[in-house]
């Protein structure tokens, strides 16, 4: 009688090796299986992150801080409903760069604009402190700079503006170039000016690189009758996790008239974070469909081998330990194929990510209405390979537990007849 587990564990490791290609077979498609979830979960969270640091990047920050009535009417960036009206901007940023996690406060304006002599006729105006917005973050995420290709960005205060490659490919614009244009105030009256073209960047990230022209805030602050005032703060915190911190922080500072979000109550963001349980029923089922080999095989192994669980009955194995052994088997089929999917997978993220993938190319322009940089890089995570080996064990092993259990109320008297 059989009473030691390592004995049992000895035994289903004889037993997988009966039939080699059977084994191989099994560890392939286990391996295979969990190689994919591994793969296709590193580029799910490549893409993801690239979204939210484009999100944050470019959009909200970690916390965004707008009034309510250009909250409701943000889609026409409506530049009449400043901050804090009551306060100056400076002021304002003051107060709130004393908030305990907070590495930044940055203002920022966006305006339409109506082109003249162009074959572009409408783009969006973005007034930034352009040095302070580049001492925060990369603008570029791709290759990791300021995003500048040729010239430099505009001075503070002065007439000047930086376009993107792509608006400047389209229209043939070059550095020295003036830009006429017509804008609306916060006063309700046009406005026409001509920046000159002092600085080409390229972001890798089409909304910007097709159509805005980045100026210094406070030219765009005359220009526009803010005087101190801006649309937008934009804070950034020391870390992510600071946010919800500093924006309680913000509702105690600021009036009722303010609107302040977090970077995850993003659209994008929020859509394709609950986008992840989907996926994970996705990878389950890819698992499952890798697990029912298995599953026949066990099946195969119990039908092809009733005399032999007869005399293990005969010479006295309970049934627990001749079900301990199939499942063993399965067990070990599933291990053997999880760790050399965990190995392949985990190389190929690795190798991907140190090198970006082309977006554009890869879809055709489709994703360019998406807030992501028109490359991004894997995400390689030992934790994600670690999850993808348990998930292929569990899920299979899980399937394997039927023709594990059919094993052990096989009659040890009937199976040797046959």
């Amino acid at each position: 009688m059989v009473n030691s587990t390592t004995a049992l564990l000895v035994i289903a490791w004889r037993n997988i090796w009966r039939n080699t290609r059977r084994t191989v077979l099994c560890v392939i498609a286990v391996g295979i299986a969990v190689f994919f979830i591994i793969l296709m979960r590193s580029w799910m969270d490549g893409m993801f992150n690239g979204i939210e640091d484009v999100v944050r990047t470019y959009d909200t920050g970690h916390v965004s801080v707008v009034s309510k009535q250009y909250n409701e009417d943000q889609e026409y960036y409506p530049v009449q409903f400043p901050v804090e009206e009551e306060e100056s901007a400076n002021v304002l940023i003051n107060k709130i760069e004393n908030i305990k996690g907070v590495k930044a406060v940055l203002p920022r304006i966006t305006s339409y604009a109506t082109l003249f002599d162009s074959t572009k006729k409408h783009a969006l105006v973005w007034g930034v402190d352009i040095n302070k917005e580049s001492s925060i973050n990369h603008l570029n995420l791709t290759e990791k700079t300021n995003g500048l290709i040729d010239g430099r960005f505009a001075e503070d205060d002065k007439n000047e503006c930086a376009i993107g490659i792509t608006m400047a490919q389209k229209n043939g614009f070059k550095i020295g170039d003036q830009i006429p244009m017509k804008m609306v105030s916060a006063q309700f009256s046009d406005k026409y000016w001509s920046p000159v073209i002092t600085g080409i960047y390229k972001f890798d990230y089409s909304r910007f690189d097709e159509d805005t022209i980045i100026v210094p805030i406070k030219r765009l602050q005359k220009i526009l009758g803010l005087n101190d005032a801006t649309q937008q703060l934009v804070i950034f915190a020391d870390r992510t996790s600071h946010s919800t911190v500093i924006r309680n922080e913000l509702t105690n500072l600021l009036s009722d008239n303010s609107h302040i979000t977090e970077w995850n109550e993003n659209y994008w963001v929020a859509m394709f974070q609950s986008m992840t349980g989907i996926y994970l029923i996705i990878f389950a089922v890819f698992q499952i469909v890798a697990g029912f080999l298995i599953i026949n095989t066990m099946f195969m192994i119990v039908h092809e081998r009733i005399k032999e669980i007869g005399m293990m009955g005969a010479l006295g194995f309970k049934r627990s330990e001749i079900v301990i052994v199939f499942f063993l088997e399965a067990l070990i089929l599933s291990m053997l194929g999880a760790a050399a999917g965990a190995i392949v997978g985990g190389t190929g993220s690795l190798i991907w990510s140190l090198y970006p993938i082309d977006m554009n190319s890869l879809t055709g322009g489709a994703m360019k209405d998406f807030p992501i940089s028109g490359t991004f890089y894997l995400d390689f995570s030992v934790a994600t390979i670690i999850e993808g080996f348990l998930f292929g064990v569990i899920i299979t092993g899980l399937c394997t537990l039927v023709p594990s259990l059919k094993s052990a109320f096989i009659q040890p008297v009937e199976a040797l007849r046959r």
